[in-house]
């Protein structure tokens, strides 16, 4: 079964040939419940929590968007919303989506083949497991062969009775401190990638060291790294001599909070977020510094905020507002387009 994955992309329609991927957004969610995300807000705004969204509130929610409860996720409610949202990618130039929706988050493959079937977007979905903190208690007893066989099956037989598979691992949710179901989790991503080679994106804990403790945890257990991606680093390195140690290691860099234009970052209030052009600064120097064939960007929807139907600005916001921006930063348009295409492309496709 692996020999025929060999030079092509898993989508949940079917396997594709890598040239088809077109440009592609790195990680997304399409359906996803993130309400263990959710931080009680302040005594004098409680009754914010459940107000609904309008307007007049939509400053507050994007300020304190985890204090939000109406604000974490989507799903059944919002499916035209999300397929009028996939059409308008499509015709600002996308093609492809990673949904990185995995257990913990509420995933819902079968909607991701119905709005792939329906608006023509290629839909790449992974396997895995989010951050302990998701996870139910016999979730979280599993062992490292039980999770092992439940990614292996996901990727080989279809996630549940759906026959639906998924084309990447991930993304292993990771804390800082590291769990020790988390330290399970990537030991078994690392396990089945070394056995099947498919892609993995990993979801660093909240510390500098992380993204590299994460790594080491990885080798250890057998993983390759030449087809990993780690998320977040818009939130997580911030240094650019760290950064370039980092991006030493030969791993995708991924910058995928674009269109989070809110410094104030809920989960660490100590934490000043990158605005989109510290973001482009610091892909520039990763450019400069000659690693534009390990880039990705994405915008990491999760929120209904940034639903364009909310008011947000969508999943079609790196294509529309910063592509030009990267360009008139002095990013080429050769390495946009790697960023863009040749390096999901190279990600993606199976090399065994």
């Amino acid at each position: 079964m692996a020999e025929t994955r060999k030079g092509k992309v898993q989508t949940v329609t079917g396997l594709l040939q890598p040239d088809k991927l077109g440009v592609t957004m790195t990680h997304e969610h399409l359906w996803i419940h993130c309400g263990g995300f959710y931080m009680e807000p302040a005594t004098q705004n409680k009754a914010k929590s459940t107000m609904p969204f309008a307007l007049s509130n939509y400053g507050w929610i994007t300020q304190n968007p985890y204090s939000h409860q109406p604000n974490l996720g989507y799903g059944p409610d919002e499916r035209s919303d999300i397929a009028e949202e996939m059409i308008y990618y499509k015709s600002n130039g996308g093609s492809s989506i990673v949904d990185n929706t995995t257990i913990g988050l509420h995933p819902n493959k079968q909607f991701l083949k119905e709005l792939s079937e329906t608006t023509g977007v290629n839909i790449v979905a992974g396997a895995g497991y989010y951050v302990a903190a998701f996870q139910t208690e016999s979730t979280k007893a599993l062992t490292l062969e039980a999770m092992s066989d439940c990614i292996r099956h996901d990727i080989l037989e279809g996630v549940g009775e759906t026959g639906i598979k998924c084309g990447v691992i991930g993304e292993i949710g990771c804390a800082w401190p590291l769990e020790e179901f988390e330290r399970r989790s990537i030991q078994a991503s690392a396990v089945v990638q070394s056995e099947l080679d498919t892609p993995v994106i990993i979801h660093p804990g909240l510390n500098p060291d992380s993204p590299f403790e994460i790594l080491r945890i990885f080798q250890e257990a057998g993983g390759k790294l030449h087809n990993v991606v780690m998320s977040h680093l818009d939130r997580t390195i911030f240094d650019k001599e760290r950064l370039l140690e980092f991006a030493a290691e030969g791993v995708y860099c991924e910058y995928d909070l674009f269109g989070i234009e809110t410094s104030h970052y809920q989960p660490i209030p100590s934490i000043d977020m990158f605005s989109d052009a510290q973001r482009i600064q610091m892909i520039k120097v990763l450019v400069d510094n000659g690693y534009e064939d390990r880039i990705c960007i994405a915008q990491d929807m999760h929120t209904k905020h940034r639903l364009t139907k909310y008011g947000g600005h969508g999943f079609s916001h790196n294509l529309i507002n910063i592509v030009p921006k990267m360009l008139n930063r002095g990013i080429s348009q050769e390495a946009v387009n790697k960023i863009l295409i040749e390096n999901p492309k190279r990600w993606l496709t199976y090399q065994r």
